[in-house]
C-alpha cells in the first residue's frame, strides 16, 4: 500500500514566515486581536497584586489587631478576584472566538482552492489526507489563537511582574526560590522537545489512519467480494497500533513531566518555608511576606510548567499551517486566464495535434512535433503519452462515435474538451475560438456530461439533479426527466423528487442512478452533449428505454458518444477508432467496414456477437 502520509515537518517554534502568513487571516479581526494582547498583559500585572495585599493583610491589620482595615482588605481582595477571574472570562471567550472564526475562514479558502485544483491532483493524492488538511489540522492551527501566542506572552509577563515584586518584597528569599528553578528549566525542556517528536508522530498517524478508513469504507463492496476482509483488518491493526503507540508516548512523557514539576515545586516551597521561617523567627523579614512568597511560588512554577505545553501547542499549529499553507501554495490549480463567455455556443469542436500525458503538468513548447522534448529543454520526467497527434473536427449537430480498447484514450478527449487537464501541446478550439480563451465555467454551462460511474450525494433527487442551483425551477426538473423518460420512476418513489437517495445513490438501482444522471445533464439545456459508456451500467430492458431518450437528447446538439453498444455507433455521424492514444481510422459505420480494416475487425470480435445474441 502506498505511503498515505508523508513525514511530518519539525520546523521551528518561532517560523516567523508561516506565523506572518498565518497572521494575514487575522486581519479582519485585529481590533479583537489587539484587545486580547492587551487583556493579556493587563492579567500579567495585575497577578502579584492578590498576593501582596495578603501581605499587607497580615502584617498590618491581624498581626496588629485592626479588624476595621481587615474589613476594608477583604473587601479590596475580593474585587481584586473579581477583577482577574473577570478578564480571563474576557480573555479566554475572545481568544476562542478569534480561533474559531480564523478557522471558519482558512477552512472555506482550503475547501474553495481544493475545488478548482486540477483533477490529476486528486489522482496522486489521497482523499483521507485532504480531510485531514481540512478538518483537525485546520482546527490544529487555531491553538496559536486560542492556547498559543497570546498565552505564552502571558505567562511570559506573569513570571517577570511576580519576580519583581519578590525581589521587591525580599531579594534574599527570592534567591532561595530560584535555587530549584535550573532544574525545572532543564526539565522542561526535555519534556518539550520530547513532546513535540511524539506530536509529531500522532498527526502523521491520525493522517494515515483517515486515509485508511476513507479508502477501505468507500471500497468495502471489494474487500468483502474478495474475501480480504482478515487482510485488511491486519493493515488496519498495524496503523492503529501506530497511532496507539505515538499517543501512549506522548502520556508517558505528561506522567513523567508533571509529577516531576509538583516534586521540583515542592522542593522550592520546601526551602522557602525553612529560610523564611528562620527568617521570621530571627525577625528579618516578616510574616506576611513568607505568606506572600509562598503564593507567589504556585504563581511562579505554574506558567512554567505550562509553558511547555503550550510551545508544543504552538509547534503543533505551525506544523499543521505548515501543512495547509502548501495545499493553499499548490499550483496545480485549473487555470482559469480565459475572458470570453460563453453565451450562444454553437458546439463546433476541433482538435489539432494535440499530445497528452497524465505524468506531467501543461508544459506547452517543450515537444516537437514527434512528441520529443526539445533539445533546448530537457526535463527529467518523461512523458508516457495518452494521446499522440490528435486531430479531428465535429460541425455543428453531429454526433461522434469513439471506439477503442480500453486505454486506447477515448476519455482522456472528454477529460480535455471539459479541462479537467492541461494539454502538453497542440491546441482544442470550440467555435474556432480555442479553449483556453474561455471562461471555464460558463464554457462548462454548455456541456452536459453522462459518465459509466455515477456519483450521487446524499440527499434527495431533485438536489442531486439540480446541484442545489436556485435558477433551476421544479418544472424544469420534470420536463428534463420527462425527456429523458425517468419521470415516471421518480414519482413512484415514497417522496418522489424529494426522495432521500442516501449515500452515494444506495438506495437507487445502478439503472435508476444512471437516468437521474441523464436528467441531471439535459436540465441544463446543453449545447455539447458528452455520453462515456452512458448505457454500460443498464440492463437491455433499461437501455432500449432510454435509447430513445438519448436520441431526443441529441437532437440539434453536437454529441461525442463512447460507446460499445452498436445502436448508438452505427447511428453516428463519424466514428473515430483509437488505439494507443492514436487515430488509426475515421468514418462513417458503414465506411469504415468496407475498409476491412482495425474498426472491421473491432466489428466482427464484439459487435457481431452481440447482433448475433
Amino acid at each position: 500500500m502506498a505511503n498515505l502520509e508523508k513525514s511530518t515537518p519539525k520546523g521551528e517554534i518561532f517560523d516567523w514566515k508561516i506565523l506572518k502568513r498565518v497572521f494575514k487571516f487575522v486581519k479582519p479581526y485585529q481590533g479583537y486581536f489587539y484587545f486580547i494582547i492587551f487583556l493579556t498583559v493587563l492579567l500579567g500585572v495585575i497577578a502579584p497584586i492578590r498576593p501582596y495585599l495578603i501581605k499587607l493583610t497580615v502584617d498590618d491589620y491581624i498581626l496588629q489587631n485592626d479588624w476595621k482595615g481587615l474589613n476594608l482588605m477583604l473587601i479590596l481582595l475580593i474585587c481584586s478576584a473579581i477583577l482577574q477571574v473577570g478578564i480571563e472570562f474576557v480573555h479566554s471567550y475572545l481568544s476562542g472566538w478569534l480561533g474559531q472564526n480564523v478557522v471558519r475562514d482558512i477552512r472555506m479558502q482550503v475547501y474553495n482552492h481544493l475545488m478548482g485544483m486540477k483533477l490529476s491532483f486528486y489522482d496522486k493524492t489521497p482523499i483521507g489526507r485532504l480531510v485531514t488538511r481540512n478538518i483537525s489540522d485546520i482546527e490544529t492551527l487555531s491553538n496559536i489563537f486560542t492556547q498559543g501566542i497570546a498565552n505564552i506572552l502571558g505567562d511570559i509577563l506573569q513570571l517577570t511582574f511576580i519576580l519583581i515584586a519578590m525581589l521587591y518584597l525580599d531579594w534574599k528569599l527570592t534567591l532561595i526560590t530560584l535555587l530549584v528553578l535550573p532544574f525545572l528549566l532543564v526539565g522542561t525542556y526535555i519534556f518539550k522537545e520530547k513532546v513535540k517528536n511524539s506530536f509529531n508522530d500522532v498527526r502523521t498517524a491520525v493522517s494515515n489512519l483517515n486515509s485508511f478508513v476513507q479508502e477501505h469504507v468507500t471500497g468495502m463492496a471489494i474487500v468483502q467480494i474478495f474475501n480480504s476482509e482478515k487482510r485488511e483488518y491486519k493493515k488496519f491493526e498495524a496503523i492503529n497500533k501506530e497511532h496507539r503507540k505515538a499517543n501512549v508516548k506522548t502520556v508517558l512523557y505528561y506522567s513523567l513531566y508533571f509529577p516531576l514539576a509538583e516534586i521540583v515545586g515542592a522542593a522550592g516551597t520546601g526551602l522557602v518555608v525553612w529560610y523564611g521561617a528562620s527568617s521570621v523567627l530571627a525577625e528579618r523579614i516578616e510574616l506576611g511576606t513568607l505568606i506572600a512568597f509562598i503564593l507567589f511560588l504556585s504563581m511562579f512554577f505554574r506558567p512554567i510548567r505550562m509553558i511547555a505545553d503550550r510551545f508544543n501547542t504552538l509547534q503543533l499549529g505551525i506544523v499543521s499551517s505548515d501543512r495547509i499553507l502548501k495545499l493553499l501554495d499548490d499550483e496545480s490549480t485549473i487555470q482559469h486566464n480565459g475572458t470570453y463567455f460563453a453565451k450562444n455556443l454553437r458546439g463546433n469542436i476541433r482538435f489539432e495535434q494535440v499530445w497528452f500525458a497524465y505524468n506531467m503538468d501543461s508544459a506547452k513548447g517543450k515537444y516537437d512535433e514527434n512528441g520529443q522534448i526539445n533539445q533546448e529543454d530537457k526535463t527529467e520526467t518523461k512523458p508516457e503519452w495518452v494521446l499522440k497527434n490528435i486531430s479531428f473536427d465535429v460541425k455543428q449537430g453531429q454526433t461522434i462515435a469513439m471506439v477503442g480498447a480500453t486505454g486506447a484514450g477515448k476519455s482522456s478527449i472528454i477529460n480535455l474538451l471539459n479541462k479537467f487537464y492541461e494539454i502538453q501541446k497542440g491546441e482544442i478550439f470550440i467555435d474556432d475560438r480555442n479553449l483556453e480563451n474561455y471562461n471555464l465555467a460558463s464554457l462548462r454551462q454548455h456541456i452536459g456530461v453522462v459518465l459509466q460511474d455515477v456519483f450521487l450525494f446524499s440527499g434527495t433527487i431533485i438536489d442531486n439533479i439540480t446541484l442545489r442551483n436556485p435558477d433551476i425551477s421544479l418544472e424544469k426538473v420534470k420536463k428534463a426527466a420527462e425527456l429523458v423518460g425517468a419521470k415516471e420512476f421518480i414519482e413512484k418513489l415514497p417522496e418522489g423528487f424529494y426522495y432521500n437517495v442516501q449515500e452515494r445513490g444506495a438506495t437507487l438501482s445502478v439503472g435508476q442512478r444512471q437516468l437521474i444522471s441523464f436528467v441531471r445533464a439535459m436540465v441544463y439545456n446543453p449545447q455539447i452533449l458528452i455520453l462515456d459508456e452512458a448505457t454500460s451500467s443498464v440492463d437491455s430492458e433499461t437501455e432500449e428505454m432510454i435509447q430513445n431518450a438519448i436520441d431526443k437528447m441529441m437532437e440539434g446538439r453536437t454529441a461525442i458518444v463512447i460507446a460499445h453498444r452498436l445502436a448508438t455507433i452505427q447511428q453516428a455521424d463519424k466514428i473515430i477508432v483509437l488505439d494507443k492514444g492514436e487515430i488509426k481510422e475515421s468514418g462513417s459505420h458503414e465506411e469504415l467496414l468496407k475498409l476491412g480494416g482495425y474498426y472491421n475487425t473491432l466489428y466482427e470480435m464484439q459487435f457481431l456477437q452481440a447482433e448475433k445474441k
